[in-house]
């Protein structure tokens, strides 16, 4: 409610959230970090150069599948790619059934097809790492320069800051964008039900496999090593699955009282012993 004579306003209820992409906060403190809220759409942004990575896309998918909005995947910087149809097969081997946009912010290519997600009342967030041309691409679907952009390291393509804080823009369309500075860590929060999405392929190998809680490593009968063995999976997928598992585990430890000192009672133990050595 407005207060007219006042300048000021009154918020009365704040509705619940309906969709949260957050991480892990960065430094030693266990303790939640929204990135943004209530939006409908997430372009997760990559760039097509030295410093693209699927392993990071896997990344951000799990979190983007966790929040409860619907990932975009946007690859920036298309100009600068040599190999654009290897990198948009490896992106497509990694985000199954997700959209997959290749554009050249600078040149307006492929900004057409973007502008689907961006119609009046839907909100999209562009989260990724630093230099990927974030703001070149918010940019792009304003029509205008109302974001600074800033140069890329040529010896390891790491950007520089130049988003320093979240800023939600309107679009000529009446859609919604919020710009976020880029992050170079993306721990994990949350992630225990969207790792099915995210890794569907390898859920649905190891149904095949003859043990139902096979680790997929040596036993015998195990249907997602063979389809490594045949070619079907990457065995960096494989272990990435694993990496993430391990790290959503621990995630859940630390923020569960109980479970964090248990954690922590164990790595005494561990220290003691390895003392007595």
């Amino acid at each position: 409610k407005k207060i007219e004579e006042e300048n000021k306003a009154i918020i009365h209820s704040v509705f619940p959230r309906r969709s949260s992409f957050s991480r892990q906060a960065a430094g030693d403190k266990t303790a939640e970090q929204i990135v943004a809220a209530n939006v409908d759409y997430l372009f997760l942004v990559n760039a097509l150069n030295h410093d693209f990575n699927v392993r990071r896309i896997e990344r951000y998918l799990l979190l983007a599948y966790e929040s409860g909005a619907m990932p975009v995947i946007v690859l920036t910087k298309s100009d600068l790619c040599s190999d654009l149809e290897q990198k948009v097969l490896e992106t497509e081997a990694v985000a199954i059934g997700v959209p997959i946009f290749v554009v050249d912010s600078l040149q307006q290519l492929g900004i057409d097809s973007l502008r689907q997600f961006v119609d009046k009342g839907k909100t999209i967030a562009l989260v990724g790492s630093s230099g990927v041309g974030k703001s070149t691409l918010l940019n792009a679907l304003i029509g205008s320069e109302v974001a600074k952009t800033g140069d890329v390291r040529e010896e390891d393509s790491k950007g520089r800051h130049t988003t320093t804080h979240r800023e939600l823009f309107r679009l000529p369309s009446g859609g919604l964008v919020i710009d976020t500075p880029g992050m170079r860590e993306l721990q994990l929060w949350e992630g225990s039900e969207a790792i099915h999405a995210t890794f569907s392929d390898i859920e649905e190998l190891a149904k095949g496999c003859r043990f139902r809680n096979c680790d997929h490593e040596n036993e015998p009968g195990c249907a997602v090593q063979s389809a490594i063995e045949e070619g079907i999976l990457a065995v960096h997928r494989l272990r990435n699955y694993k990496k993430l598992q391990k790290e959503i585990a621990y995630a859940m430890r630390k923020q569960d009282p109980v479970l964090a000192r248990a954690e922590r009672g164990k790595w005494k133990k561990m220290t003691k012993q390895n003392r007595k050595k």
